[in-house]
């Protein structure tokens, strides 16, 4: 049995946001897959390729019955993960074994309550801590629930994230940004994920608005699926999340893995560029030139 991965001191998700190259304008690419499909193997190869490919910090799902928050592309994925047995558990293991090779990359468990619950929060986030796990979203469990799982978290320097909406309320986020820790998740469209409809000046506008707020970096996601959506979001977020396009991807390649790893390695290294080209560029140059208000972004995180 392997000896529990300690924590790095910042936390490592704080070390990425806090890095010379972030420090310098560099935003975080944060992708989500869910854990355990097609298979846990799977899941931890492409882990090794999204780092590969310049993800800054892993979004794991958790596989669930009812994603009620998710739209078709990640149902399908939690569907087959859970045909294949794949447990929370599991998935903690699977952090681990990445642990064993990878100490500086974040992984966020991005997963619904029921699990956890089961699992019971001490013992849940003591698991989490000892597999090298930086930091949990429970998308079910609004903040003015949560003060018993972020003690439990917080007991193991474990991040407790937190999504906000644009309905969100002033009273919810200033919640969030005390209890919150790591980085606060702005789901920039009304909907589950995979929605279309991507509106760049009003998620600039609500990232302003959240910083007034929140000390933690602002990190959005749902509408981005390619490099310019991605390009244009980084100009005001601290970190931009995809999700739904990869979970299409292993949907449609994972039986294939020299297909699935190259597809998936294109999408991640395409967004990483286009971001890092807009960092490069003058502040007062318009660094998603190309990307109109309420393009179309196609599948979305």
């Amino acid at each position: 049995m392997s000896a529990p991965v300690e924590t790095a001191p910042q936390g490592r998700i704080a070390a990425r946001f806090a890095s010379e190259a972030a420090a310098s304008g560099r935003k975080l690419l944060v992708p989500y897959i869910t854990a355990g499909d097609p298979d846990l193997d799977t899941t931890l190869a492409l882990m090794r390729t999204l780092v590969a490919n310049g993800a800054d910090v892993i979004e794991l799902g958790i596989p669930f019955s009812d994603p009620m928050a998710d739209g078709p592309v990640i149902q399908a994925a939690c569907e087959r993960a859970l045909a294949g047995g794949t447990r929370l558990v599991d998935v903690l293991d699977l952090v681990r074994r990445f642990r064993e090779e990878d100490d500086t990359t974040g992984v966020v468990l991005m997963g619904y309550l029921n699990p956890v619950e089961r699992m019971g929060y001490a013992a849940f986030a003591e698991a989490a801590s000892a597999a090298g796990v930086d930091g949990v979203l429970t998308v079910d469990l609004p903040p003015e629930e949560a003060d018993d799982l972020v003690a439990a978290l917080d007991a193991h320097a474990l991040d407790a994230i937190f999504l906000l909406s644009p309905t969100t309320p002033d009273s919810r986020l200033e919640r969030i940004s005390r209890i919150g820790g790591g980085f606060v998740y702005y789901v920039s469209l009304k909907g589950v994920t995979g929605a279309a409809t991507l509106d760049t000046t009003a998620v600039a506008a609500k990232v302003s608005h959240i910083k007034s707020f929140a000390p933690l970096p602002v990190a959005v996601g749902f509408g981005i699926r390619d490099a310019a959506a991605a390009a244009a979001i980084s100009e005001t977020a601290d970190a931009v999340v995809v999700g739904s396009v990869l979970v299409a991807l292993v949907g449609e390649h994972g039986r294939d893995p020299e297909a699935l790893h190259r597809h998936v390695g294109d999408v991640v290294r395409g967004m990483r560029e286009a971001m890092d080209e807009v960092a490069s560029l003058p502040a007062t140059s318009g660094a998603a030139d190309g990307v109109s208000d309420g393009a179309s972004a196609g599948t979305a995180a």
